[in-house]
């Protein structure tokens, strides 16, 4: 049981740190906020519900991922090379298209609730 509450408590504080240090991350859980509170307002469904929580959920999991990653490179080089820029560059892109992705999807939910 000590190992369980562990592994909870080093997910908290790297969650923790994550809301500290990345900008990108605190954009991410306001908008979520903001999209929450507008789903309870116009009344989605229980399918619109899980498509926007597994949508928000995914942006949140994928952003903490890219820090991870930019963390580790950081950590294995200080020096500018090309594949260290490489993999946090294509982190980032993936986040990207998760975000353009995401976007498309509260429109899909909520454009017909609003017009």
């Amino acid at each position: 049981m000590k190992k369980l509450w562990l592994s909870f408590h080093y997910a908290t504080e790297g969650l923790i740190q994550a809301l500290k240090s990345e900008r990108n991350l605190r954009i991410h859980i306001f908008s979520a906020v903001i999209v929450v509170i507008f789903g309870f307002l116009c009344k989605i469904s229980s399918v619109e519900w899980c498509i926007l929580l597994l949508t928000i959920g995914g942006m949140i999991v994928l952003e903490l991922i890219n820090t991870a990653i930019e963390r580790t490179v950081d950590l294995a080089t200080d020096k500018i090379h090309p594949l260290a820029k490489q993999a946090k560059d294509i982190a980032a892109a993936a986040c990207f298209i998760f975000a353009i992705i995401s976007v498309i999807i509260g429109l899909l939910i909520f454009l017909p609730k609003i017009t």
